[in-house]
C-alpha cells in the first residue's frame, strides 16, 4: 500500500482501486458497499419498495468549459449515478466548498447551470450546505451532490448479473470530455471543435429499460475511461468483455488529440455516455432506443460478453482492426488529472 495519498489514487484505475479495497473497504464496507456498483439500492418503509442513494464530488479545473462547467457537471454525474441502478432520480443534496474571494458572479453562472440540468433531468435539489475556506486554501469551488431515486419493483440491475453472450452497447463517442478538459487547461487547440459530453442520461436508460427489459447493467464510463469500466463488469461478473475497436465511436478530433498526446482514448473519461449490456435478442432494442434520444446519436453495440479463461481469469479484451487480440488495461496512475 502507498505511504502518501497521490492523484492517481482518484483516477479511476487501478490505484484508485486499490485505496478503495484496502482503506475504506477494510474499515467500513457492508455488502451494500462491496457491490461495486455507481448507487446503493437500500429498502424502504415499504413492501416491495427501494431506495437508489449515491454521492459524488466534483473538484473539476477550469470549472467553465465548451459544453458544461462544474455546476452542470455535478447535477449529471450523480443523476446518472443514482440512474444506473435502474432507479428513477428523484432528489439532489448540494454542498458547496468556496474560496474567499471567488467571483459572486461565477458563482452565480454556476448555480443556473445545475437549475438548468436538474430541469431537464426532472429532478430537485432539495437540501444543501455552504462552507468558505481562507484565500488560497481551496481551488476557488468544489461541490458535492448527492442523490436519492426510487427503484420501481422487480428491478435489478448490477455487473454480476452480466452473462456470457450478452452485448455491450455505448451510448456514444468516447473520450470527449476528458480531451475538453485537457484542450482548456493547457491552451490547446484542435481543428475541430471539441466539447465536453455532461449530460443527465436517466431518460435514455429509461427508455432502455423499456425496450430491454431484460437488461443487465448500466455503468457510466467516467474516470478511468471505458477500459476501466470493462475491467470492473469483468470482476464483477467473472466474465470476459470483448469489445472490438473498429465498432467503438470515437470523434476524429479526439482520436487525433490522444494520438497527439499519447493517451489511449479508451482510458480517457466521459461524462454523458452509458455503457450497457443486455441479452444478445434485446441488443438491437436497447440500439434503437439509445439512438431514439438527443444523447444517443452515436450509441453503438461494441462488443460481447464472454466466457473466462481459467488460467487468468476475467479480462477486459479488445479485437484490433488486423485480427489481434489484446488485454484492455485498467488505467494506472493520473493521467488527467481533475477532469470531474
Amino acid at each position: 500500500m502507498d505511504e502518501t495519498v497521490m492523484l492517481g489514487h482518484g483516477s479511476g484505475g487501478s490505484m484508485m482501486k486499490r485505496i478503495i479495497d484496502e482503506v475504506f473497504f477494510a474499515a467500513y464496507a457492508g455488502d451494500e458497499l462491496r457491490s461495486g456498483n455507481d448507487a446503493a439500492v437500500l429498502p424502504a418503509p415499504g413492501p416491495g419498495e427501494r431506495i437508489a442513494f449515491s454521492t459524488d464530488s466534483f473538484v473539476v479545473s477550469p470549472h467553465f468549459f465548451p459544453g458544461g462547467d462544474i455546476g452542470r457537471l455535478a447535477v449529471c454525474g450523480t443523476v446518472n449515478d443514482v440512474a444506473t441502478s435502474g432507479a428513477r432520480p428523484q432528489y439532489l443534496s448540494c454542498g458547496f466548498v468556496l474560496e474567499e474571494g471567488y467571483p459572486m458572479d461565477d458563482l452565480r453562472r454556476i448555480c443556473a447551470s445545475m437549475a438548468q440540468a436538474a430541469d431537464e433531468a426532472g429532478v430537485r435539489l432539495v437540501t444543501g450546505d455552504t462552507k468558505v475556506v481562507n484565500r488560497g486554501k481551496g481551488d476557488g469551488v468544489f461541490i458535492n451532490t448527492s442523490g436519492v431515486g426510487f427503484v420501481p419493483a422487480g428491478v435489478s440491475l448490477g455487473g454480476d448479473r452480466c452473462c456470457v453472450g450478452d452485448r455491450i452497447l455505448v451510448s456514444g463517442t468516447v473520450g470527449d470530455h476528458g480531451i475538453t478538459i485537457m484542450s482548456c487547461r493547457e491552451a490547446l487547440s484542435f481543428n475541430a471543435n471539441v466539447q465536453s459530453d455532461a449530460a443527465p442520461l436517466n431518460h435514455l436508460i429509461a427508455r432502455v429499460m423499456e425496450a430491454a427489459p431484460a437488461v443487465r447493467c448500466f455503468r457510466d464510463p467516467t474516470r478511468g475511461g471505458l477500459a476501466s469500466t470493462l475491467n470492473e463488469l469483468a470482476a464483477q461478473c467473472g466474465a470476459d468483455m470483448v469489445v472490438e475497436q473498429d465498432d467503438i465511436p470515437v470523434r476524429p478530433a479526439v482520436q487525433g488529440a490522444c494520438d497527439m498526446l499519447g493517451y489511449d482514448v479508451l482510458q480517457v473519461a466521459n461524462e454523458g455516455k452509458m455503457v450497457c449490456v443486455v441479452p444478445a435478442d434485446q441488443a438491437q432494442a436497447a440500439l434503437r432506443a439509445m439512438r431514439a434520444g438527443d444523447y444517443g446519436q452515436d450509441a453503438a453495440i461494441i462488443g460481447e460478453v464472454c466466457a473466462a479463461r481459467p488460467d487468468r481469469g476475467p479480462k477486459a479484451l479488445i479485437r484490433t482492426p488486423i485480427g489481434g487480440t489484446r488485454i484492455l488495461d485498467m488505467l494506472v496512475g493520473e493521467q488527467l488529472p481533475r477532469i470531474c
